[in-house]
């Protein structure tokens, strides 16, 4: 189950370059979010793992980035997370993943709302004001919004013709995803996380999906509280492990 929804989230946030390296996956995407600049090591592997440690060290130096690697109880080989915090690397941002049965979900009430399947400049340039992203990485945001190869919409609730509150949905194999949701910083605790997320989990019902996952740091409390009153429930946690270039 967790190399399934693994699988899911990787598709549905690509990285702009991924090296396979005997069962891991190297992602790299300029830096812009962890989750595509780590390190997955999903699958059996046979190779030294010290020797691999190493290389992936190269790897994100010769880049300019910190080694990192995203773990979860299944990370290959056992031992992996015990192995990096001996050498230095410390963990971080522990997020749990939690899925919802889409059967019988309210109907959302906010209108009007944008849906659209490509991305935007309007929405992409109001998710970086929300989120604070920097110019610089605009452009490769961008582009991995692009990449991203199943179905996916990107919807905007609005009020006239501003967009307050966005939100990714990633469509599966019947399995929706649910990323990137922000409220404008003057509009938020109205509400409006609820309705974006109903929006998306209906438009992922109405094409097909049967169930729906996100992913939440285990400090967002107000986040953890909506997902709970959503009915979504945890099924496990992962966490990253970073060691800085000059650890």
């Amino acid at each position: 189950m967790i190399t399934h929804l693994e699988e899911l989230a990787l598709n549905a946030w690509p990285a702009l370059q991924t090296v396979l390296y005997d069962g891991w996956l190297l992602r790299y995407a300029r830096g812009y979010t962890r989750r595509a600049n780590s390190v997955q090591p999903l699958y059996a592997s046979i190779a030294d793992t010290l020797e691999k440690v190493a290389y992936c060290e190269r790897f994100y130096g010769d880049r300019g980035l910190d080694t990192v690697f995203k773990l979860t109880h299944e990370a290959n080989p056992s031992g992996l997370d015990e192995l990096l915090a001996g050498r230095g690397y410390v963990m971080e941002a522990l997020t749990c993943v939690q899925t919802l049965d889409l059967q019988d979900i309210p109907m959302p009430t906010f209108a009007p709302i944008s849906a659209d399947i490509e991305v935007t400049s309007g929405w992409l340039g109001d998710l970086a004001k929300f989120n604070g992203i920097p110019d610089s990485l605009v452009p490769t945001v961008k582009r991995l919004l692009q990449g991203i190869v199943p179905d996916h919409v990107f919807i905007a609730l609005r009020e006239g013709d501003t967009n307050i509150a966005l939100g990714l949905g990633v469509l599966d194999r019947g399995v929706l995803g649910l990323f990137d949701l922000v409220t404008a910083p003057e509009w938020r605790s109205q509400g409006l996380g609820r309705q974006l997320t109903l929006h998306l989990l209906q438009w992922g019902k109405n094409h097909g999906a049967g169930s729906a996952y996100l992913q939440v740091q285990m400090d967002n409390r107000p986040a953890l509280r909506l997902n709970h009153s959503l009915g979504f429930t945890e099924r496990y946690q992962y966490w990253y492990r970073v060691k800085g270039r000059s650890a």
